[in-house]
């Protein structure tokens, strides 16, 4: 065998993934240090990922001694990496200085006390310190602020009782303090390109909120974290505020208000997020307000689905509202703002009021000019207006418009908007009651005003909406909520257009609106997508002023990560191949003991699972290839593999082929001769007796949808820019009887640490019956499974690109 065969073998037999061998492998010097590492090992076991690691970071550190001048002692510490005792860097080049510096004379004990061995700082222990410390600076931190930061840092590093700390505790708790010392980021710590900040809250109420904070949030931070806190947004009526105060009794309010003309996506999980998980922080409550004021585009399959999908992330409205419920006070408002002179009924046609705005032919530019009926006395607007309410208009012929600013503002939020239309359709909860729906401009900030809505909260899209909503509010003398704005989800490669997606939808591009490669959230939960991934997801990205567009491989890396903890692993074969052991019996079998998944969470899933291992068995086909390669470690004509815990490797001696050359059975001897493998297959016994394997009807390999990064801007139109391999159907897909176990106690609900919001799937789910199919990639039940024929989604690979087809 060749020196990279040698290393190769010692360093898979102690642990480490094929993978990081061949990385490994690649530098001379490290895999030459590494193998004298293992070389000081009291055995050759497999060893934990965390072990592995730090005894990689040994090899680094040692890379350049040479055979002449050795680290003598080195096995005191390798025995301190298996057994426990070195965790971390920090302790380990501890106590490579401690070897290096006493050499022979080393000891355990003198190891053990050089490189902290015993000592354990809890995070409290760290917190006590930080804060002494930093209280010791205070006068230098109120006068650098956060610019200061990244220099506490390196100092709190350095401080002697907190050299064998966890790192990872100290940038938290210094964020947690400086917000305790100085309040909030204001003007004074942004970036010159940010113009307008809030100011920061009251240092009290920062410091309330500091201590009451044990970790870092997205609650607390960024957009959300500097949040008015209630009762302190301005009023134009300050007696206003005292009628709001005793009604919300100082708790926040928030609201999530769709339209149900349509599907939710994948940018309204951040808002449902954002609005529930802002008030579920601060002890509030938020509304469920479905925004119905168009009977014509709205359906009962869309109040539906909102709700599902809302409760699917794990919240559950305070309250279920609609803006009909409001029709009869909207009404009088509008009288109102009518006998007050700010709104008049306008007879103009669509052009004809963007030509007021000073747009033509849909260029803006041009002079703007009031409309016509702009100058009708208040008992002329009034009695049209009750006339359009009366069903005496057709739609077209009139509308009810907010006498605002046309001719002294900027913002086209204040070019008398309109307030009411005719739509000469029933209302799915009015019926025939009305015959004119207010607009959105009209209803949302005054329905958010009569649900005393603390933080409005949306999109920057409606940042210049802000004006006209709390313009109409100060001028019906109503309280006004404070609209806030931040950044929306996008993702790339991907469409959300509602239009759109129905054209997907009705051309049979896909095959629903739920279809698992597209991206409104029935999509995303039918293809498996947990629900506290989700949250996960936007929760690692926070909340700014500014949109994030994120790629399509970062969404997808999220997810994988959130599976890793919380799916059990499985033998699952995409591309079965049979492998007939001849030198055992026909009716030799053996059960193996296998866990459901290593390490975190490993005991969640109950016992160790138990599968058949017969004569014949089940190898993936792209494990087996007829010829040599230095890159292929699996099975090849010469070359044995290992099976995944199985006592023996097995070793090819002849194959079976079709007229084609295509290989349709292997043959083999499975002996302990064949010595160490290089590396291990998963496998499934072949064995109708122990109903293994069972088969799997159809398995749906979801890819991108689109080719490219923006589908929008391909050449002849997004349709143009469908992936013909957006989806890949195998139909002779295989996976080991314990399946049926994994459905049975779905959905597993594993916690994981440090989640913000744990999300209880519900049991009667199809898609949260989740697995690892081990070395191929996470898969969930389609609901087009019935009790005899299963049906599988990839919800993600196990890499970017594996599997690609």
């Amino acid at each position: 065998m060749s020196d990279v065969d040698n290393l190769t073998e010692a360093f898979s037999k102690i642990g480490f993934a094929e993978v990081k061998v061949k990385e490994i492998v690649k530098n001379k010097k490290v895999s030459n240090a590494l193998n004298q590492v293992i070389g000081t090992l009291r055995s050759q076991d497999p060893l934990d990922n965390a072990k592995l690691v730090l005894l990689h970071s040994l090899a680094s550190s040692t890379k350049n001694s040479d055979a002449a001048s050795p680290v003598v002692n080195l096995s005191l510490i390798t025995d301190g990496i298996v057994d426990g005792r070195l965790k971390s860097n920090v302790q380990l080049t501890a106590a490579l200085n401690y070897v290096k510096t006493e050499k022979e004379n080393a000891t355990v004990e003198g190891l053990n006390e050089n490189s902290g061995v015993g000592i354990e700082l809890t995070k409290d222990d760290v917190k006590k310190v930080i804060i002494e410390y930093m209280t010791a600076h205070k006068e230098e931190i109120e006068t650098k602020r956060y610019k200061h930061i990244q220099t506490l840092m390196n100092e709190v590093r350095n401080l002697p009782s907190l050299k064998w700390a966890n790192p990872a505790f100290f940038k938290p708790i210094i964020d947690e303090q400086i917000l305790v010392m100085i309040g909030p980021k204001d003007e004074r710590d942004v970036v010159k390109k940010e113009s307008k900040k809030k100011k920061a809250p009251a240092g009290g109420n920062a410091a309330k909120q500091a201590v009451a904070t044990e970790k870092r949030s997205m609650f607390t931070e960024g957009f959300l974290g500097a949040l008015h806190k209630v009762g302190e947004n301005p009023q134009a009526y300050p007696e206003l505020m005292a009628e709001h105060l005793k009604v919300t009794k100082g708790m926040v309010h928030t609201r999530f208000p769709p339209e149900p003309n349509g599907f939710l996506h994948i940018g309204h999980s951040k808002a449902i997020f954002v609005n529930f998980g802002f008030a579920k922080y601060n002890n509030g409550v938020c509304y469920l307000r479905y925004d119905d004021t168009n009977p014509a585009k709205e359906e009962d399959v869309y109040f539906t689905s909102i709700k599902n999908m809302i409760e699917w992330l794990g919240f559950e409205p305070w309250k279920i509202t609609y803006s009909s419920d409001y029709f009869d006070q909207l009404y009088e408002l509008a009288e109102k703002l009518i006998q007050v002179g700010k709104a008049y009924v306008d007879h103009c046609t669509p052009e004809e009021i963007q030509a007021q705005r000073g747009i033509v032919n849909g260029k803006a530019g041009g002079e703007r000019h009031e409309s016509p009926w702009a100058a009708q006395t208040v008992e002329e607007n009034l009695k049209k207006f009750r006339a359009m309410r009366d069903g005496k208009y057709k739609p077209g012929e009139a509308t009810l418009r907010m006498k605002q600013n046309l001719l002294g503002s900027n913002s086209p939020q204040m070019w008398d908007l309109i307030a009411y239309r005719v739509i000469d359709k029933p209302h799915p909860r009015t019926g025939d009651k009305w015959k004119i729906y207010p607009t959105y401009d009209f209803t949302h900030c005054l329905v958010d005003s009569m649900e005393n809505i603390t933080h409005s909260l949306c999109t920057t899209e409606f940042y210049l909406s802000r004006e006209s909503y709390e313009w109409l509010c100060d001028t019906l003398h109503v309280f006004r909520p404070a609209q806030r704005e931040y950044g929306r989800l996008n993702l790339t490669g991907t469409i959300m257009s509602k239009r759109k997606i129905a054209k997907l939808v009705e051309d049979k591009y896909v095959r629903g609106w739920d279809d698992p490669r597209l991206f409104t959230l029935e999509a995303i939960k039918r293809r498996g997508i947990p629900p506290g991934a989700i949250l996960s997801f936007i929760s690692t990205l926070g909340v700014t002023r500014n949109d994030s567009n994120i790629q399509l491989v970062r969404f997808e890396s999220a997810i994988r990560k959130y599976l890793e903890d919380v799916t059990p692993r499985l033998f699952f074969i995409l591309d079965p191949i049979e492998v007939v052991l001849e030198n055992l019996d026909d009716d030799y079998e053996e059960f193996i003991e296998i866990p459901y998944k290593n390490g975190k969470n490993s005991s969640y899933f109950g016992k160790d699972r138990k599968v058949p291992f017969t004569k014949s068995i089940f190898i993936e086909r792209e494990d087996f290839k007829k010829t040599d390669s230095k890159e292929f470690f699996r099975l090849t004509m010469d070359q044995p593999v290992g099976l995944i815990k199985v006592p023996h490797p097995i070793k090819v001696t002849r194959v079976d082929e079709d007229s084609n050359g295509k290989v349709t059975k292997i043959y083999a001897q499975y002996s302990a001769s064949f010595g160490k493998p290089k590396t291990y297959i998963h496998w499934l016994a072949n064995s109708p007796k122990h109903n293994s394997p069972l088969k799997i009807a159809e398995t749906r390999i979801q890819n991108a949808l689109f080719k490219s990064e923006n589908p929008l801007t391909a050449e002849g139109g997004f349709l143009n820019d469908i992936n013909s391999e957006s989806e890949v159907v195998l139909t002779n897909t295989i996976i080991e009887p314990n399946f049926l176990e994994i459905k049975k106690n779905s959905p597993y609900n594993v916690p994981r640490e440090n989640d913000e919001f744990t999300v209880k799937e519900k049991s009667d789910s199809i898609e949260s019956v989740r697995f690892q199919g081990m070395r191929v990639g996470y898969f969930a039940l389609d609901k087009d499974s019935t009790s005899d024929k299963f049906i599988l989604n990839r919800i993600v690979s196990l890499k970017e690109d594996s599997l690609k087809n």
